[in-house]
């Protein structure tokens, strides 16, 4: 299953609806939340399991907490929120605060709310990449290639598909490929060239991408 079809398919539409529900936001906001906390989450772990350590605490994290059941099974979503949350603090270390202020000024998701809402899509997309890594029977050497080959699909997919929301948020976010490994840090090469330094934001980038699909 690729990135693109995890974030149109039965699963994010019932996290979202979940999301929505809890939270009050719009579900297509959640969504779009998801295009691009997704990549981002993987591109930090692929970061990650560069380092050998890293990659072994993440491979067995995958084989004992992720193999993918949440997929088919959304209502696990509520009570697994407080793992959610130290996934996020493992994963974004000190960018945490950082990436929150960014995902919030580009999702019009107010502060208060996108961290309980991230720590609600974070096991979903480890279950994502937890089901991935079964399929391809990767150990943890394998962990980069496959976090970078999910990234390199979901952008080569995205540019091959006709124009729609979610392809255009994720046209945005992977930009060049996603083996682009510009600066090293995934925050700086997904959200500052997306995201980032306010020019973008208002002629086009995710923020113009979202202002037009959902009126912000």
């Amino acid at each position: 299953m690729s990135l693109i079809d995890l974030l149109t398919g039965n699963t994010s539409n019932q996290v979202a609806v979940q999301a929505e529900n809890k939270f009050g936001i719009s579900k297509n906001q959640i969504i779009a939340l998801l295009a691009v906390a997704a990549p981002l989450i993987i591109s930090y772990l692929r970061n990650k399991s560069q380092d050998s350590k890293e990659a072994e605490a993440l491979n067995n994290a995958l084989d004992k907490d992720h193999n993918g059941s949440i997929l088919d099974d959304a209502s696990q979503v509520e009570a697994r929120q407080a793992e959610g949350g130290s996934i996020l603090s493992h994963i974004f270390g000190n960018d945490k605060q950082n990436v929150e202020n960014q995902l919030s000024q580009n999702t019009g998701i107010s502060i208060d709310k996108i961290g309980p809402v991230l720590a609600m899509l974070a096991p979903v997309i480890m279950g994502y990449i937890g089901k991935e890594k079964q399929q391809n029977n990767v150990g943890a050497g394998g962990l980069g290639d496959l976090l970078g080959g999910i990234l390199g699909n979901a952008s080569n997919q995205a540019q091959a598909q006709q124009s729609t929301p979610l392809n255009d948020i994720l046209g945005s976010v992977l930009g060049g490929g996603g083996q682009a490994q510009s600066s090293g840090n995934p925050l700086n090469d997904i959200l500052g060239s997306v995201l980032g330094g306010g020019q973008k934001q208002q002629q086009g980038g995710l923020g113009g991408i979202l202002g037009s699909i959902f009126g912000k």
